[in-house]
């Protein structure tokens, strides 16, 4: 089967660069500067122990993909991002076709069931960045992250343990799960710090904003009657990562709406993650003043094109109602 990487950013490029090079079909799907660097130079794809350039075809837009039925279409844009995404999918691909959600959050699955049958969930525990055009950094290598792959809304088929063996060959920790939206909704529990390390730097995530606003989603989720992978099972899942490393002499900048920021992309994806937060409080009727507080704190941020960083814990505390 052919893979086909739809938003080849951070992890599309190096779920899809390292699938290339080791002898699968793929097409990426890039866009603006990256999408010129990646068609001129190639991918440049580094890890902590070495660095390669790979010449992965690349296209500009879903409508040019020659389509097959058993292609697995890959996706890795932020989730503001998706609902666009998937409809100009159903408007040029089969709907036969294989939809894999390798990004954060908890709707993106939601939104491409909408249009497609066979979607799959991916919870993906692979620290990489993408600030520069044609560049991907990934920290651990090997292997270079643990990727869960099952059935949306559960299960697990051939085609997941397919995919899951493909990326463990490729160089990841792939791992078909009948269970994926537990782990992405742990995985979420960790995002809920992204908006705040982006605001206020790394060190803020140690602090009790941090906490406080995991509590309000574990409140959120026992309301709503959500399962979630414990942090036992977490910490499980990632003793199988050797420790992160700098790549080409650069630590691990940090998460991916850090990155947004950086960039000055003048969007970020808190509105589907601390966000998912609030929405889940305002439906069942629990509180989620910290989460509200960080969802506009960094949608100011990503609108008024500020760097990371730029702001304090104190800016934060003074949000929060």
């Amino acid at each position: 089967m052919r893979y086909v990487i739809y938003g080849a950013g951070a992890i599309g490029a190096t779920i899809g660069g390292q699938l290339f090079e080791h002898g699968h079909d793929v097409v990426l799907i890039a866009r603006g500067a990256h999408l010129r660097a990646l068609q001129q130079d190639g991918l440049r794809l580094c890890d902590p122990d070495r660095s390669r350039t790979i010449r992965v075809p690349t296209v500009e837009d879903p409508g040019v993909v020659e389509w097959q039925p058993d292609d697995v279409c890959v996706l890795g844009m932020k989730t503001q991002d998706t609902a666009a995404a998937v409809e100009a999918l159903a408007g040029s691909a089969p709907p036969l076709i294989t939809i894999v959600c390798a990004q954060n959050g908890v709707e993106n699955e939601r939104l491409a069931l909408r249009h497609f049958d066979g979607v799959y969930g991916m919870c993906v525990m692979m620290p990489t960045s993408h600030v520069e055009p044609g560049l991907v950094h990934a920290y651990l290598a090997p292997p270079m992250g643990v990727l869960d792959v099952g059935r949306y809304p559960r299960g697990v088929d051939a085609l997941a343990e397919a995919v899951a063996a493909d990326l463990t060959a490729a160089g990841f920790d792939g791992r078909p799960s009948a269970d994926v939206m537990r782990w992405k909704y742990q995985k979420l529990l960790v995002n809920l710090g992204n908006a705040l390390t982006a605001a206020c730097g790394p060190a803020a995530r140690e602090g009790d904003l941090h906490h406080r606003a995991q509590a309000e989603a574990m409140a959120c989720f026992a309301a709503a009657g959500i399962e979630v992978a414990t942090d036992e099972e977490e910490a499980e899942h990632r003793s199988a990562l050797a420790p992160q490393r700098p790549v080409e002499g650069r630590p691990w900048p940090g998460g991916s709406s850090w990155q947004s920021l950086a960039r000055g992309t003048g969007r970020i994806e808190t509105d589907y993650l601390n966000g998912e937060i609030v929405l889940l409080g305002r439906l069942h009727g629990v509180a989620t003043p910290v989460n509200a507080a960080l969802q506009r704190l960094a949608n100011e941020l990503a609108r008024s094109g500020a760097a990371p960083g730029t702001r304090t814990l104190e800016d934060v505390h003074r949000l929060i109602a």
